[in-house]
């Protein structure tokens, strides 16, 4: 018995399908919380063969729904371009309950000093239409509003940029779980062999599937042919120098509150700047 944890239209269910074809009968619970696409579901159920008879559809957000019977393994495709960026691990946080096999079991994130001019002044310019939020804890009485589109992570498609320094790690989170909480934190310092000027942090991850099968945008692992997803872009509220032999030294969070989850970053060396989106205040992700 699988469950696929937020189906769509069906591609991972037919996937399931596929692979256990010639392997073994399998029943599969579709479970999907968007009506549009619950739609397309009930109508593939009811006329493929393939489907007929083997999928039931269930409408329902996968944190509340109580499968009717023993699951045998879980499948999600909930993972965005650092990993964890479109909440995979809080999604799939009370799923881990029906059972100890996932897929995927685990996916990682990793962080990479980029310099392109461009790109943060794209950034700049980008406006989140929201209004300018309060200071953050132990900014300067008076000081500016922040510029929300330096403290927003972008997903872009990199092209005329520098990598700076080589790909770092920064979270990870397993399937079950193996840490009680899914906030984290990392310190990272990444040494430069040029003098350069670094615009912000591209962010990749790797994920494995199941048992060493992997997939990846980390440009050192990177899989062949892999365009479902593009590198995030974490850009600083000041381009920073930093000079030939000497190191770029980063902090990066992920916080959350209630029903919001956000990244905060800072650089601390050699420059340092203040916390970039601090209480989510421009950008933040909702459950």
């Amino acid at each position: 018995v699988v469950v696929v944890a937020g189906a769509g239209r069906g591609p991972l269910v037919a996937a399931v399908l596929r692979a256990a074809s010639d392997r073994c009968n399998v029943k599969v619970h579709a479970v999907e919380k968007n009506a549009n696409a619950i739609v397309t579901l009930r109508h593939r159920a009811s006329t493929e063969d393939a489907w007929r008879g083997r999928v039931e559809v269930h409408q329902s957000d996968m944190r509340r729904w109580a499968p009717p019977c023993p699951i045998d393994c879980v499948v999600s495709e909930l993972l965005g371009s650092f990993g964890d960026n479109e909440l995979s691990p809080e999604c799939l946080e009370p799923v881990e309950r029906w059972t100890s096999t996932s897929i995927p079991q685990n996916y990682e994130s990793f962080l990479q000093p980029i310099s392109c001019a461009r790109l943060w002044f794209d950034a700049r310019r980008a406006n989140t239409g929201l209004p300018a939020g309060p200071p953050a804890v132990g900014a300067c009485i008076g000081a500016p509003p922040p510029d929300r589109g330096l403290e927003t992570p972008f997903v872009v498609k990199l092209h005329n940029f520098a990598p700076l320094s080589a790909v770092q790690p920064a979270f990870r989170f397993d399937h079950p779980a193996s840490e009680k909480s899914l906030e984290r934190y990392c310190a990272l310092e990444f040494p430069v062999a040029v003098d350069c000027t670094v615009h912000g942090l591209a962010g990749y991850f790797e994920s494995e599937l199941y048992d060493g099968v992997m997939i990846s945008i980390n440009p050192a692992t990177f899989s062949t042919g892999m365009f479902s997803w593009f590198p995030l872009f974490l850009p600083f509220s000041r381009p920073v120098f930093v000079a030939a032999g000497s190191s770029l030294e980063v902090r990066l969070w992920r916080r959350r509150e209630g029903d919001r989850v956000w990244y905060e970053w800072a650089v601390v060396g050699p420059d340092v700047l203040p916390v970039h989106n601090p209480g989510g205040r421009s950008c933040a992700m909702r459950l």
